[in-house]
């Protein structure tokens, strides 16, 4: 299976083997083109995707040790995403499965990132995941492939979004997310009185929102030092932590309820790279009696193995799309529960949770 990622600002491809395995894994960071504007800006990442598509597909398959010929499949994220770069890289492989005459697997890339886990572990369904990225703060419950139940989701901006804000307010670079954790990992989480926006309510839902006024202002009001912000940076952090951690108990004890064990837990998304976001969790799952499973590192941003991934499962269940599948810039995972009761409101593109 070759599967294909743009969603965002990578560009990546990999190949994978239902027998063999992971054969090869190419990512191409954007980082350096967004850097100078403090984000993702989209017309820049759409270009990036469209110079670098090809090669970068090409190398995947080259470095596979494998031939085009010898694919079963062509899986690519088709949302939701920055609507320029979903649709290079789903063009692409609509492209290689008309020439190729192989089935196209259009895939949600937030599933991507659900079954991202089973590259490297035997992580049975169901499992509760806890998906924390860039444009994302979801909890469902997986029930297996395609069958998710929402449980819980931001009402506003996202975590990793949140992340970068900080990293933009205080100067401190970009990607925010990295940066941040490097700053906080210097100063004194208890330094600067933060608020944690929903917590010990009875839900699941996220608010990150007020958090990143709240850091804007506490930064305006400090003296701009290196120790300011590492202790605005660390109390930050541990408000986020404290909000993810209050957040899962609550979803486990959701989770739990008419099912046996053992019970996973399963965290995913750029954010869960933060190592005391981590560890959090990890206590939260152990108390509560959970299996706590976190991708390697390399998979827990976005890359193309966890595309591969889905694709290859949703094709050995039978699953293949048209070559009119289309590029959606918003996908829940969780359909009917967003079309009923959206999360975070719904616009002209539909609801994003």
């Amino acid at each position: 299976m070759l599967g294909i990622e743009s969603s965002c600002d990578e560009t990546a491809a990999a190949v994978l083997c239902s027998d063999a395995g992971l054969l090869s894994n190419i990512v191409a960071s954007q980082d350096a083109a967004h850097a100078p504007y403090g984000g993702v800006v989209p017309e820049i990442a759409a270009r990036a995707h469209m110079s670098k598509i090809d090669a970068i597909i090409d190398r995947a398959v080259q470095d596979s040790g494998l031939t085009y010929s010898d694919l079963t499949g062509i899986a690519a994220t088709s949302g939701p995403g920055l609507i320029g770069g979903v649709i290079t890289g789903l063009m692409a492989a609509k492209g290689l499965a008309l020439s190729l005459n192989k089935p196209l697997i259009a895939i949600n890339h937030l599933e991507g990132h659900a079954v991202s886990p089973r590259l490297t572990e035997d992580c049975a369904f169901p499992y509760l995941l806890l998906l924390v990225s860039g444009g994302h703060s979801q909890l469902l419950s997986v029930n297996g492939l395609g069958d998710y139940t929402r449980l819980g989701s931001t009402i506003d901006d996202a975590a990793g979004e949140a992340f970068d804000k900080t990293a933009k307010v205080m100067g401190l670079g970009f990607p925010g997310g990295p940066n941040v954790e490097r700053w906080a990992a210097k100063g004194d989480d208890h330094a600067v009185k933060l608020p944690r926006p929903l917590l010990d309510r009875d839900s699941c839902d996220f608010s990150f929102a007020g958090l990143k006024t709240a850091v804007a202002r506490a930064y305006v009001a400090s003296d701009g030092s290196d120790t300011a912000k590492a202790n605005l940076a660390a109390s930050f952090q541990r408000a986020i932590a404290d909000c993810l951690n209050d957040r899962v108990a609550r979803a486990m004890t959701q989770f739990a309820e008419g099912r046996d064990g053992p019970y996973r837990f399963v965290v995913a998304g750029g954010v869960a790279a933060n190592a005391t976001l981590r560890d959090g969790l990890k206590s939260v799952a152990a108390e509560r009696g959970f299996d706590a499973i976190f991708p390697p590192l390399r998979f827990c941003g976005d890359n193309a193995a966890m595309i591969a991934q889905a694709g290859l499962e949703r094709l050995q269940a039978g699953h293949v799309d048209p070559l009119n599948a289309p590029a959606r810039p918003r996908w829940p995972l969780d359909a009917e529960a967003a079309k009923q009761a959206p999360a975070s409101g719904a616009g002209r593109k539909g609801p994003k949770s």
